[in-house]
């Protein structure tokens, strides 16, 4: 088994590739794919998940 690849772009998202347990801060899992990107900004309407919204003024 390979280690999951999370990489921070700057100014934007976290992505992460490969398996990982997601979960929020009460432990409860949270579903993904095998390759998602987490917020990096905190605009996000859908966190922990990137929806772009790092890309508008």
């Amino acid at each position: 088994m390979s280690l999951p690849k999370i990489t921070r772009k700057s100014h934007g998202p976290i992505l992460v590739v490969g398996e990982v347990d997601l979960t929020d801060e009460s432990g409860n899992p949270i579903e993904h794919n095998p390759r998602f990107s987490l917020c990096g900004c905190g605009k996000s309407e859908k966190m922990p998940f990137c929806d772009g919204a790092h890309k508008e003024n």
